[in-house]
């Protein structure tokens, strides 16, 4: 056997193009549609203004528990019946919910899709949700809720979010609530969240062989029996970074790891300087190659990885850091991670590193659009964020074009250590010493 001492070098970046994109009002709403000739697969999914920041307070999740919800029967047909018409189609229904939408889909042969998006739209518009169904499936989100939160990680993240974002705002909560918040929901409540958001006609997303598929059909099917104009959009939130960097403490007895939750505020998802934040980020702990993944786990061995990115909505963006390390080590590996954060802040990135970032991203961009789902999300983030039509069909290039200068500058800006919340989920009466020591930020200890 050979053993290769040397990574492999990059190949030249083959072409790619992003199917055309196709908008078209009809029956009093808007299909966004893909083309992709050939393609016996379709997917369709309905777009809708009613995500996680719709939920009212001290109720989060209530928009997670409808959309598990909309399996469980509709109107016309109970839940066995509505599993048997979609199984006839050969379809599967998706749901999902994220801060900015609500989205239920479907994947089925091309020549079935106007049933199968008739059996979305019956699913979205008429759900049966009797109170016994929304109740079991709320019982069950708590019971899931519940077991993650035994676990390390959800406290860290969500003592994060509440402060960088307040924790008496939506934001500042759990994207999916928690498990009080979950369990106060009630049958009512979403009852009611349906009735206020899923009414409105929304957006048909579609990806599949438009010749074969006649999106006024569609249209008819997803949008009938709606109503109301789209919701306006708030402007982007302020972006208020501290003055100074804290540190918060979440105590976790016995724990033999420390959880690291850092971050600060960033740039919403459509700010101009996506790009090279996005390849700044790859750079410093985007990918397993990249300088915190290195530094922590290959040199230090504190972990078995490290993960650093922004994460962007429609109206905020977070810069964030992950891990898991050994509690021994929390305070090296802490101050090892703001002083890679500080370095490429201040120094930026070299050449040799943004050639392996441009490449990588570049590439998976090209991986990751295969499927019609996945085109079906690329159109939703056009939708959701207002990018141009042309948006993915140059993205590429401007990856791979993006200089050291663009990139560096991009980590300059939006690269803030001092203004970092840095979040330590440990063994406190073994770890608070040593973080006091570092003397990075004052400690403050979360609420149990």
């Amino acid at each position: 056997m050979t053993l290769v001492a040397d990574r492999p070098e990059p190949g030249t970046a083959r072409p790619y193009s992003f199917p055309s994109v196709i908008r078209t009002e009809a029956a009093g709403g808007l299909v966004v549609a893909a083309h992709l000739p050939g393609q016996l697969l379709a997917t369709a999914s309905l777009l809708l203004d009613a995500g996680a920041a719709r939920e009212a307070t001290d109720r989060e999740g209530t928009a997670s528990i409808l959309a598990k919800a909309l399996e469980e029967g509709t109107q016309k047909r109970d839940s066995a019946q509505f599993a048997l018409a979609l199984e006839r189609l050969g379809a599967e229904l998706t749901t999902s919910v994220d801060w900015d939408a609500f989205r239920v889909g479907v994947s089925v042969p091309v020549d079935l899709l106007p049933g199968a998006v008739e059996l979305l739209a019956e699913a979205a518009r008429t759900p049966k949700l009797d109170p016994s169904d929304v109740l079991r499936v709320r019982d069950d989100e708590v019971t899931a809720l519940r077991m993650e939160w035994a676990q390390p990680g959800p406290r860290a993240d969500a003592a994060l979010r509440a402060d960088l974002f307040g924790a008496g705002e939506r934001y500042g909560r759990p994207l999916h609530g928690d498990p009080t918040s979950t369990a106060a929901v009630t049958a009512d409540d979403v009852v009611e969240f349906h009735r206020s958001w899923l009414g409105r006609p929304g957006v048909l997303l579609v990806a599949g062989d438009l010749d074969r598929l006649d999106l006024k059909v569609l249209a008819e099917a997803a949008f009938g029996g709606t109503s109301g104009d789209p919701l306006p959009v708030d402007p982007p939130l302020t972006l208020a970074l501290r003055d100074a960097r804290r540190t918060i403490l979440v105590d976790r007895p016995g724990s033999v790891q420390s959880t690291l939750r850092l971050g600060h505020r960033a740039p919403h998802r459509a700010h101009p300087d996506y790009v090279p934040i996005t390849l700044a980020a790859t750079v410093l702990g985007g990918a397993f190659t990249s300088r915190l993944n290195h530094l922590i786990r290959e040199v230090k061995g504190y972990t078995y990885g490290i993960r650093g990115d922004f994460a962007m909505t429609r109206r905020f963006g977070r810069f964030g850091v992950s891990a898991a390390v050994q509690t021994a080590v929390t305070g090296p590996a802490l101050a090892d991670t703001v002083g890679e954060i500080t370095r490429t802040r201040l120094d930026g990135v070299t050449e040799a590193e943004l050639e392996v970032a441009r490449r990588w991203r570049a590439g998976q961009l090209s991986v990751d659009m295969q499927t019609p789902g996945a085109i079906v999300g690329a159109l939703a983030t056009l939708v959701i964020h207002g990018l141009p039509d042309d948006y993915y069909a140059t993205l590429r290039r401007q990856l791979l074009d993006a200089t050291v200068a663009d990139v560096s500058a991009a980590a300059a800006a939006h690269l803030h250590p001092g203004s970092l919340t840095m979040v330590i989920e440990g063994d406190a009466a073994l770890i608070r010493d040593d973080l006091t020591a570092l003397n990075l930020a004052p400690i403050t200890d979360a609420a149990p």
